[in-house]
């Protein structure tokens, strides 16, 4: 059974710098989980100046470890960008671990856009002539939509079985942090930002790690 772990990124209600702090981390994130050879899956609440939140559902060997990781409170040090003669330089964002939604959702395959691409990431440039990897995307009737990229196989076909299963996770994960923030349960979260003793501290326009 693949070990999977559900985190949720919040900016709080924190300014547009914080927003900016959580689209920072989630490259980040991005570049850890390859690094540990893992799959990150990322479904954003778009804002202005970056993400007000997002699910990130992490996937394989390690998922759990990496989660307890990151899970805590972000400090970011850097100059407002957005309003340069600001004092303050401190920004702050929180990433929680969420239970995993209940039952994954069914996603017929007929309504999936599937796209073959170069498979890229781990591997080197033997794997980089291929085109086995599949970009996955669903469009729900609201107008909604969700993707996610599997590079795991060199078959086309496993990695569309896989597509179908990730996508159905993260979708589900999604929609679960909406049905729990409409009953406040999320909400609650997303006001608990803590802005002492972070777990993790970025500095600069770079966001370079410092601790």
């Amino acid at each position: 059974m693949t070990e999977r772990e559900t985190l949720l990124l919040s900016s709080g209600n924190g300014p547009g710098e914080c927003r900016q702090a959580v689209a920072h981390l989630l490259i980040r994130l991005a570049e850890k989980a390859e690094l540990l050879g893992l799959d990150l899956d990322v479904a954003e609440r778009a804002a202005l100046h970056g993400p007000a939140s997002a699910v990130i559902v992490l996937s394989g060997t390690g998922a759990a470890e990496m989660a307890r990781d990151w899970e805590g409170s972000i400090l970011w040090r850097c100059p407002s960008s957005l309003r340069p003669k600001h004092p303050r330089k401190n920004w702050f964002a929180q990433i929680f671990r969420l239970a995993p939604a209940p039952v994954a959702i069914r996603i017929d395959p007929e309504t999936v856009e599937m796209q073959a691409i170069r498979a890229g990431g781990p591997g080197g440039q033997h794997q980089n002539k291929t085109s086995s990897a599949i970009r996955a995307r669903w469009v729900d009737p609201e107008g909604r939509a969700w993707s996610v990229v599997v590079r795991d196989n060199r078959s086309q076909h496993m990695n569309r079985r896989v597509a179908l299963d990730r996508l159905s996770v993260l979708i589900s994960a999604d929609r679960a942090e909406v049905v729990a923030s409409q009953k406040a349960a999320v909400h609650d979260l997303h006001s608990q930002i803590q802005r002492g003793e972070p777990r993790k501290v970025f500095e600069g326009e770079g966001f370079r790690e410092v601790r």
